[in-house]
């Protein structure tokens, strides 16, 4: 068994395998690495380790919650959420092990596998929310056999093999004595009872890949990174269990003016020197399209921030909007014309003599700076 940390690398399977082949690898790697199939109390410890490694890595991938959080943050966040070796209930682990081997809960139902997709929003999308359509592909129910995965009109025969019990018994010796291993039969799958004639169209297998169109409302305030959980539509289910669920990561393209702050937007304001001295109306722009005055005033300093409340984003399921904050950027000009560095001259000179700032010097010269920005 590869010594790793990786759960997908401990069963042996990929990250895309279904949760028929993920059970199907921890029941073989369980039944070669039980702790009680080893005599010798020397590798009795290093035994019951790799079968708490097997049990840990079982315990993430088929819980779907567990494996989507694994898949999204690796073996780090895993073991940050608890599923660690070390963390790993061992006795509790005979629960999961008798499920396979202890009895016929093997034969019961089992639930479908998860799928996950992502979709793109453009921002206005994620904001004010949409409805978007997704392909998807699943296994479904085969349309002939229904999922039985029988020909119309056949019925299951009992296992040839286990008798129909669904179990086979293997004595062996040793110089401890005699001891019997019980496992489920391979042939029946522990079922007790086999297919009589397969299902041409499915093979048997009673689920067959379709592809299928599904609309999704995305809900307004949505932010980049989120995931929603459409329950059912995943993978169907073997005998009778439960289809799994699909998973739609969301990923918000930018915006070319608003930034995104929780339920905030951030819009930037470039204001020239002469503006922010002597204050000015600009005129700010919506994210839903509309345009309103704003009243700078004068002496406003760079950095600043005006709050324009209930003007940026919807709360997530929720009342209310989040704020539009204005933030001042005063741009200092890299060229200026012979007039501009002239009257900057001459502002320069007022501003070295905090005396001569109140007065009508003052206003005189900050007018004739608005008039050469201006034009």
């Amino acid at each position: 068994m590869v010594q790793s940390d990786d759960f997908y690398e401990i069963l042996g399977v990929s990250r895309d395998a279904s949760q028929d082949d993920i059970r199907r690898a921890f029941r073989k790697l369980a039944m070669e690495h039980h702790p009680d199939r080893v005599s010798d109390p020397a590798q009795k410890e290093a035994s019951e380790a790799t079968f708490k490694r097997i049990g840990a890595a079982y315990e993430v991938l088929s819980d779907p919650d567990k494996k989507a959080r694994y898949d999204q943050y690796g073996s780090t966040g895993a073991f940050a959420q608890g599923a660690g070796f070390e963390g790993f209930d061992f006795g509790g682990f005979g629960d999961i092990f008798d499920a396979f081997f202890g009895g016929r809960r093997a034969a019961g139902p089992i639930r479908g596998g998860d799928l996950r997709l992502q979709i793109e929003l453009n921002f206005d999308e994620a904001v004010f929310g949409c409805e978007e359509e997704i392909r998807a592909s699943r296994l479904e129910h085969c349309g002939i056999c229904g999922g039985s995965g029988g020909e119309p009109g056949t019925q299951r025969v009992a296992c040839e093999v286990c008798g129909g019990s669904g179990e086979v018994r293997r004595t062996q010796s040793n110089v401890f004595g005699r001891f019997v291993n019980v496992a489920p039969c391979e042939p029946c799958d522990g079922e007790g009872s086999v297919i009589e004639r397969p299902c041409t169209a499915c093979g048997g297998i009673g689920r067959e890949q379709r592809n299928r169109r599904l609309k999704v409302k995305i809900p307004a305030g949505v932010s980049d990174g989120a995931q929603m959980r459409l329950s059912g539509e995943g993978d169907a289910g073997l005998r009778g269990g439960p289809a799994g669920n699909l998973y739609v990561d969301i990923a918000v393209r930018p915006h070319e003016l608003f930034l995104r702050d929780g339920n905030d937007l951030l819009l930037p304001l470039y204001l020239n020197v002469a503006q922010a001295a002597l204050g000015a109306t600009v005129d700010i722009p919506g994210i839903s399209g509309d345009h309103q005055p704003l009243n700078v005033p004068a002496a406003t300093q760079h950095g600043h921030e005006f709050r324009l409340r209930g003007e940026g984003v919807p709360h997530l399921n929720g009342r209310g909007r989040g704020d539009l904050r204005v933030q001042v950027h005063v741009a200092v000009p890299t060229k200026l014309t012979s007039e501009q560095r002239e009257l900057f001259e001459q502002l320069a000179d007022v501003l070295d003599d905090p005396t001569s700032r109140s007065g009508s010097g003052d206003d005189s010269v900050f007018s004739r700076i608005r008039g050469a920005f201006s034009n």
